[in-house]
């Protein structure tokens, strides 16, 4: 039996994870990723693992998702991975308001919480606002985007992934049926477009999930590209993640990452994926939000104001209570198009249940029996895929 070919297009969090688990399952595996590794959203996130608390009032498939993701990833790759933890800070009437939801939330997707009394809250974490009135241990952590992105591709190229950078897909090659046969793409580092056959292609694409999805035909992805705007300060003012007890919001969110916290995010909508601006106010907004948390964010210099765009699957409404999970699209069965499947929305923290569910998908079409291992086995050392690359490059 010749060994099943698969293209991933797109080498984020979701790329990087699925190509590990085809790889692993026993298949030829080609990534193309039009820039470097983590080139679009999965290099611009605050680098949050999530608990799960902040969706566990209004979307708990979303919140169950994280905090078991959380421990697997704790689990299988630690070394990229800071379990530093969180606090749920209510400063407020409105905040308080929102305690025995998120109490129930909390309960109902099985993540563990403490209530802290205020001078316990400030023992922990002394900048935090001293007018806060309650407080709520949650298992948050953070991680190295860079590394973890690295660390997934290390062991897709164990398993013989290969690793196309700098290699942006033009179209689709299909048959006279209108099914995915492989792709065109253009190698930049060559300037020449050339074309790569496949079983089966794999869109992971993220944000630009549909605009690629479309090179196949009419196929309208419910995907909602949500940019929001973060802001770096040049002292890590927490240890723990700072989020805000209340409903999903602008600037409810303090991460602590080497010697710097971000303060995140805003939510928009925007138009034009390949150039969305930092805009001013957002900035502002950001620096009064955090400084409601951590006042002392007022003494600080800002490092930086950067820009993420997250693939939020369309619920039919705006902004923050677009729904947070994931979902895997045969496109056999949604646009009659054989050869392709899109894996989009979810985050960074749910890469690994993504690749896993998205592989069952491929698995099943191509009539093969492999279960997925990926939850149970350590994850490489990113420096194993930096060495892997440049003996490729040479």
């Amino acid at each position: 039996m010749e060994i099943p070919q698969a293209i991933v297009i797109g080498a984020g969090f979701t790329g990087v994870a699925v190509a590990y688990d085809l790889a692993q399952r026993g298949m030829k595996v080609t990534v193309l990723e039009r820039g470097p590794l983590v080139n679009g959203t999965s290099g611009r996130t605050h680098g949050l693992l999530h608990s799960g608390a902040r969706y566990a009032v209004d979307d708990q498939e979303s919140a169950i998702e994280c905090i078991d993701e959380n421990l697997i990833l704790r689990k299988i790759i630690p070394q990229v991975i800071e379990p530093n933890g969180g606090l749920f800070v209510a400063l407020n009437e409105s905040d308080m308001a929102y305690r025995d939801a998120f109490i129930q939330g909390c309960a109902d997707c099985h993540i563990s919480i403490e209530e802290l009394t205020p001078r316990q809250a400030l023992a922990l974490e002394p900048n935090l606002n001293p007018k806060l009135i309650t407080a709520f241990k949650v298992p948050d952590g953070t991680f190295d985007p860079l590394r973890l992105a690295m660390g997934f591709a290390a062991s897709a190229n164990a398993y013989g992934a290969e690793f196309n950078l700098f290699c942006e897909v033009k179209s689709f090659i299909l048959d006279g049926k209108g099914n995915v046969n492989g792709v065109e793409y253009l190698d930049r580092s060559e300037n020449k477009i050339k074309e790569l056959f496949s079983d089966i292609v794999v869109n992971a694409a993220g944000v630009w999930a549909g605009e690629v999805a479309a090179f196949a035909g009419n196929i309208d992805l419910p995907i909602k590209p949500t940019p929001g705007v973060m802001v770096a300060y040049d002292q890590r003012l927490c240890q723990r993640v700072i989020n805000r007890l209340n409903e999903p919001g602008d600037g409810d969110i303090i991460v602590p990452q080497r010697k710097m916290i971000t303060v995140g995010t805003t939510s928009f909508e925007a138009d034009n994926l390949d150039y969305i601006p930092v805009f001013a106010d957002q900035v502002q907004l950001m620096y009064e939000r955090g400084c409601e948390l951590i006042p002392a964010i007022k003494h600080t210099k800002e490092r930086g104001a950067f820009m993420a765009s997250r693939p939020l699957l369309d619920s039919k409404t705006k902004g923050n209570s677009l729904t947070r999970t994931f979902k895997c699209f045969d496109h056999k069965e949604t646009d009659n198009v054989d050869g392709l499947v899109t894996i989009t929305g979810g985050k960074a923290t749910t890469m690994r249940l993504m690749a896993e569910k998205t592989t069952d998908l491929v698995c099943q079409k191509l009539g093969l029996q492999v279960a997925c291992q990926t939850a149970e086995m350590p994850i490489l050392s990113y420096r194993k895929f930096h060495m892997a690359h440049n003996q490729e490059v040479a």
